[in-house]
């Protein structure tokens, strides 16, 4: 390992994912006003997906989509490589619609995870996926009861392939430092997610979408999307913003623009995987509050990441990722307490990206005959997969198709808007500062969730 160890070599602009195979050359920029029949605001997961499904369904639509940057440019190609089959919000669909729609909604997102690994193959995407499921482990006593809870809870509303494992089996899989145990599940894969997002752009447009580039919306109306470069009529009119929703006219307050931050290691030596194992290279996180997720990268990297500085004032973000240098020194932290035999390792890569949090923490698709408007988002860290079921859910919606997927309990789903600031920015500060304090706590042994947590959750709205 390199003796730079804890530098990293390279700070924002672009994820490490992007670095890797190389920035994209930028598609040409709306050139004037047009018409078309759907215009897709965002070409990230979201809109690319809701573009697939709409031109797979009915090739003679014409389909515009309309991106600020470059495709990916946001959290799609900044994330922690996830496709996993987790539900934003579980648990308020859970007591708006019932358990069997919950079931349903978590058999659709099992589906997700299959169909994005399938859509993957047929499409000749390379995106380094590998199923090896999901892993959670718990390192503390508390975070042990909860996981125990949480197992017992998911498997009684329809989560029925959630495995709790002992400490053995749990090290077994990834040699985590203190393992006391640990929770996997099989509808889970690695991937690389800026090869994903550059192969779903690419596959659009075979299918005939128009994509324009460097085109950033500036105003979002009922049948009508205005940039600087022109306007697009369109009798249907998608927001697939996410993360940089918070920058449109009138949508500052609809959703949170939390920020969550990455570091990756340099290639670690055989002799390293030896010692932690991982050879089914399962994406893994903690029980912490304020937790990590993470992957074996397919050139056995570890990326790791988590919340550094959640959330800037009055809604805004750092488009370029930049990175604290403390953050990445907190992420350091967090990789040698789960790893020790990584203290030497170098960082080669940090950087940043902005996910969209509802007031509820749940994700929604939704969509309005009447104005020609929908969007979908909110998903909180669970996107990758999600993106895909509201790209085909949206398509089921603006095609008029009475499917199984527009009958979802996500599907029109609503939620109040954050509070005007100050109250947003102490309140987002408040409660992370307490997360961080419980799980100091829980560190030095408490055995039950500290109160801190408890009251941090009911200030963020979560529970």
């Amino acid at each position: 390992m390199s003796a730079s160890a804890g530098v990293a070599t390279t700070n924002g602009a672009v994820s490490f994912w992007w670095a890797q195979i190389g920035q994209p050359m930028r598609r040409a920029p709306l050139d004037g006003s047009r018409r078309a029949d759907v215009c897709i605001v965002g070409g990230g997961y979201t809109g690319l997906w809701t573009a697939y499904a709409l031109k797979r369904a009915d090739p003679a639509l014409d389909v515009v989509v309309l991106e600020a940057e470059f495709c990916g440019f946001g959290a799609s190609g900044r994330n922690g490589g996830w496709l996993t089959h987790d539900i934003t919000g579980r648990d308020r669909f859970l007591a708006s619609a019932g358990r069997d729609a919950v079931v349903r909604f978590q058999r659709a997102m099992d589906d997700a995870v299959d169909e994005v690994v399938a859509t993957a193959r047929t499409e000749g995407i390379d995106a380094d996926i590998h199923r090896g499921g999901e892993l959670d482990v718990a390192v503390t006593p508390s975070q042990l009861r909860r996981l125990q809870a949480h197992v017992e809870h998911e498997r009684s509303v329809g989560n029925t392939d959630l495995r709790l494992l002992p400490a053995d089996e749990a090290r077994s899989r990834v040699a985590v430092s203190g393992a006391l145990g640990a929770s996997w599940h099989e509808h889970c894969a690695r991937i690389q997610p800026a090869k994903l997002v550059r192969g779903l752009a690419e596959a659009v447009e075979r299918l005939g979408v128009r994509v324009f580039e460097s085109t950033r919306a500036r105003e979002i109306t009922p049948r009508l999307v205005r940039t600087a470069r022109g306007d697009v009529t369109a009798p249907v009119v998608i927001r697939a913003t996410e993360g940089f929703t918070a920058g449109l006219a009138g949508e500052r307050r609809r959703w949170l623009p939390m920020n969550s931050s990455l570091i990756v290691t340099e290639p670690l030596p055989a002799a390293f995987w030896r010692e932690v194992g991982w050879e089914h290279r399962d994406t893994l996180g903690d029980g912490a509050h304020v937790y990590v997720y993470a992957q074996r990268t397919a050139d056995d990297r570890i990326a790791i990441g988590g919340r550094g500085v959640p959330y800037r004032y009055g809604s805004r973000f750092d488009a370029d990722g930049r990175t604290p240098a403390r953050t990445i020194a907190q992420l350091r932290e967090m990789l040698v307490r789960l790893f020790p035999a990584a203290r030497d390792a170098a960082i080669d890569h940090a950087w940043s990206g902005v996910l969209g949090v509802p007031r509820d923490w749940a994700a929604t698709v939704s969509f309005e005959r009447r104005t020609g408007l929908g969007h979908a988002g909110g998903y909180v860290g669970t996107g990758v997969t999600t993106t895909n079921l509201a790209g085909r859910t949206l398509a089921d919606l603006v095609l008029e198709r009475d499917t199984e997927l527009v009958h979802l309990p996500w599907v029109n789903h609503g939620a109040k808007r954050w509070e005007p600031e100050p109250l947003r920015f102490l309140a987002v500060q408040a409660v992370y500062g307490a997360y961080r304090a419980a799980d100091r706590h829980e560190r030095r042994g408490r055995a039950s969730t500290s109160p801190l947590a408890r009251a941090a959750d009911l200030l963020a709205g979560r529970s």
